[in-house]
């Protein structure tokens, strides 16, 4: 992978750390290009990421050489992800644009030894980003939550269906076991 300075938050460096670990495990030959990202790459605090880095879980939009733009979710482990619009960062070229900013292009090779170039066109959504927006806002901007809403409270001395208050048993009257 050559032309790369790329920028992953902690969270995504130690994914990535743990997933050279598993790798090498394997003999992997995606090792040393995951390697040469880790040494390269500048850490950064998930707070203070730009919005037009490409995190984990980030929309993006990418071409591969002067192909077609295409639309995919960088994901962790492709098998999270809806068929067909997500990219694993497992593969070459999800490794690549990981911590790459928009407008970045890189060079990566292929396991047949064909090269291709990568760019970022956009990038339409980091989760991190949208956390800071939504911390940002004022709680009267913030929507609430769609879920269950309270809309009656029952008073304190409800009782339920069937049940009288003079019903109740409050003496000990039970036979005990010598009644059977």
């Amino acid at each position: 992978m050559t032309g790369t300075n790329c920028r992953l938050t902690t969270k995504d460096f130690a994914v990535l750390e743990i997933m050279l670990e598993r790798r090498r495990a394997f003999a992997d030959p995606i090792v040393p290009m995951l390697a040469d990202k880790l040494s390269k790459a500048d850490v950064v605090a998930i707070d203070s990421v730009e919005a037009d880095i490409v995190t984990l879980n980030s929309r993006v939009v990418f071409r591969i050489d002067a192909g077609p733009a295409e639309t995919r979710t960088l994901v962790q482990n492709e098998v999270r992800g809806p068929v067909g619009s997500s990219l694993s960062i497992m593969t070459r070229r999800g490794l690549c644009m990981l911590g790459m900013a928009e407008g970045q292009t890189a060079s990566i090779e292929q396991a047949d030894g064909r090269r291709e170039s990568v760019l970022i066109a956009a990038v339409l959504y980091q989760p991190e980003a949208a956390r800071r927006a939504v911390r940002e806002k004022s709680p009267a901007e913030v929507r609430r939550p769609q879920g269950l809403t309270l809309v009656y409270s029952a008073a304190a001395d409800w009782r339920p269906l069937g049940e009288r208050a003079g019903m109740r048993q409050t003496e000990d009257d039970d036979p005990g076991p010598t009644a059977a």
